[in-house]
């Protein structure tokens, strides 16, 4: 086998003396003068390795005993000898037992004394050693827990709120399941910063937006901010079915026989109608933003078609208003972590996010630009504030062109007449998008000249419509897309941007059960005619209220708003910014039980699309030509790209 590259290398203590020597890591006022960055110092082989199970005050089950949570627990065994307390990392996860984490589905295992032998991903193998304890928590329902999955609701988020708790000495534990022996965390100074993927980060947004004390960082990777947004755009269906199919997907055997109530409450607290219930209520997160106590470090793939990219929009937005300290990255994959589209530096810039967090090192980050935003595969651009200085919404307007269902896109007041499309669930986005230029059944299509400069959209676009259907319901969709040619990650793909290699990198200390060396990845690319960058859906009985549908009446107008996703994208000089209006978007949303045929009002439609330099950036780039350009223009606000470093396999 080649010799295996290792980025981080582990370094055994040598002597009581240097351990006592590096107690001042653990110190942010060291005498020697602060520290800048933990080091590896403490064994991850002879870490502690325990399970506590934490009494969460609720009973889920209905057996009439209140719920325990698993957490499993590994951390450094110096500092605890040495008296010193020490902060924690945190992963409350569903996927544990059923289904894994990471891109290769790692799940927990254990020895025949139930202690954690393989805990997933790399966190704990990085961080034990340089002084964090990592806690890996079972989800109410799932592994080793009691209680009931409830799908981002209470029992989701007290799982985690409640091992805060404990790590704070405000909540019981337990050395065992069902037994009374207590278990205290006098190990630790109660600071937690919570991280995952998915439902996992989704927990951590969840746990935020209580104000729980001690959580003091969060970091988000491709997580729900409101569950209602995740099986509904505004009425409209993004999936065939709601959240009690994904409880019955990660539940535990024990858990299913018991939570048939939790069950029928989720089944009758989401109808497929796409209304507003209490259910969704309890799983607002955003509206919960002012009692957010933690900093948030939220990561998000623009391309991402499972939890989409509003998700990241509108929590951002929600946090930027209440004054919430925040950073953000922002790539061109679909559902995916940064550990695999950009590993060097996400681990990098994690740990001095952690250390200045938790630890509280005056490491500089604080201090870099707020955003890393990818532009093309694996080139990365930064911005000193997310959404940037200059940004404004600009209402750009769709016209009549020279050919039916081709019209132009204009900063003037909006043309008159209509355009008229029928829904064809058939057909998807980007089918639209490659006959954009052509009259068609299933698009309205609007169109600018070639850019002479670039023109960037960063954060959250609407799209206003007035139509007309011709059923009693109707679903539609509105996308933003740059017509032009690009290298792109390919989102479409199963991989999702990545394709992943047969070597291995190694990011910190491994044990015989547990190996810190993860399957490297690359870049998948592919090229494009066009890129779809924001999108958004509605059902048009919505027209009245986000939150309640009515039948339509054939004939009549209606107006209702779209949220389209939040995005970071150039449109680079010679290409052309469309918005398409049409249908059912294929995959993305279900479409509606008829088959409309809508009609569009265009003196009364506009795209409220936010641009870095406003109405004005619009107009210059709309004036003149491509080759009155003699050179790329750098977007205002943007830095120049970097090269992201590279980390190399062992060839396997």
């Amino acid at each position: 086998m080649p010799k295996r590259m290792r980025f981080t290398i582990w370094r055994p203590l040598a002597t009581a003396a240097t351990a006592a020597l590096l107690a001042a890591f653990l110190t942010p006022a060291a005498a020697h003068g602060a520290p800048r960055e933990s080091r590896p110092v403490y064994s991850y082989d002879h870490a502690i390795r325990e399970s506590v199970w934490v009494d969460t005050g609720l009973d889920g089950d209905g057996d009439g005993k209140t719920d325990r949570v698993a957490a499993d627990i590994v951390r450094p065994r110096e500092p605890a000898a040495q008296g010193r307390r020490i902060p924690v990392i945190m992963d409350a996860s569903p996927y544990y037992s059923c289904c894994g984490r990471g891109n290769e589905s790692q799940l927990k295992t254990y020895d025949a004394s139930g202690h954690v032998v393989q805990m997933p991903l790399f966190y704990d193998n990085y961080f034990v050693p340089r002084g964090y304890a990592f806690v890996g928590v079972d989800l109410a329902g799932t592994n080793r827990s009691d209680g009931c999955v409830d799908v981002g609701g209470r029992s989701d988020i007290q799982s985690a709120k409640a091992v805060i708790d404990w790590l704070n000495g405000r909540a019981k534990g337990y050395t065992t399941r069902t037994g009374q022996v207590r278990a205290r965390a006098t190990w630790t100074n109660g600071r937690t910063g919570m991280i995952g993927k998915s439902w996992d980060g989704t927990i951590a947004n969840g746990v935020a937006a209580t104000g729980v004390k001690g959580l003091r960082t969060i970091v988000p990777i491709s997580a729900i901010s409101s569950w209602y947004d995740y099986y509904f755009a505004k009425g409209a269906p993004l999936y065939g079915s709601g959240p009690d199919w994904l409880s019955g997907y990660v539940d535990s055997p024990g858990a299913r026989a018991k939570c048939a109530a939790v069950q029928n409450k989720l089944v009758a607290g989401a109808p497929r109608t796409g209304d507003w219930t209490p259910l969704w209520t309890e799983r607002d997160y955003v509206k919960d933003a002012s009692k957010v106590r933690a900093s948030v470090f939220l990561v998000h793939g623009m391309q991402d078609l499972n939890v989409r990219t509003k998700h990241f929009g509108q929590w951002w937005n929600a946090l930027a208003k209440h004054g919430v300290q925040r950073k953000i990255w922002l790539s061109g994959t679909g559902h995916v972590d940064p550990f695999d589209f950009r590993r060097a530096p996400w681990v990098d810039t994690l740990h001095r996010w952690f250390d200045h967090e938790l630890l509280g090192y005056d490491n500089g980050i604080d201090r870099e630009p707020m955003a890393d935003i990818e532009r093309h595969p694996d080139q990365w651009v930064t911005s000193g504030v997310w959404p940037p200085q200059g940004t404004a919404t600009t209402t750009l307007r769709p016209a009549r062109g020279t050919q039916a269902g081709v019209g132009t896109l204009r900063l003037r007041t909006g043309g008159t007449g209509t355009e008229t499309f029928t829904d064809d669930p058939r057909l998807s986005e980007t089918d639209w998008a490659a006959h954009v230029d052509e009259s068609t059944a299933g698009k309205a299509g609007f169109i600018t000249p070639p850019l002479s400069r670039d023109l960037r959209v960063s954060g959250s676009s609407t799209v206003t419509v007035t139509v007309t259907p011709s059923t009693s319901t109707a679903h539609l969709s509105a996308v933003l897309v740059d017509l032009g040619p690009d290298t792109i990650r390919d989102y479409a793909d199963s991989g999702e941007g990545i394709t992943t290699l047969p070597g291995r990198t190694c990011w910190g200390a491994s044990t015989a059960g547990d190996s810190a060396c993860f399957k490297a990845t690359e870049a998948k690319k592919t090229d494009v005619a066009s890129t779809v960058f924001s999108r958004g859906w509605a059902d048009l009985g919505n027209y009245a209220s986000d939150r309640e549908g009515v039948p339509l009446t054939p004939g009549t107008a209606y107006t209702i708003t779209l949220d389209l996703a939040a995005t970071d994208h150039v449109v680079p000089r010679g290409h052309r910014l469309a918005l398409i209006v049409a249908g059912t978007d294929k995959d993305l949303i279900d479409p509606p039980p008829s088959t409309p045929t809508l009609t569009v009002d265009l003196s009364r439609t506009a795209a409220h699309v936010p641009l870095v330099g406003g109405a004005a950036a619009f107009a210059h780039a709309l004036a003149g030509s491509p080759a009155a350009v003699s050179a790329r223009t750098t977007p205002h606000g943007v830095r120049t790209p970097h090269t992201v470093r590279r980390v190399p396999g062992d060839g396997r």
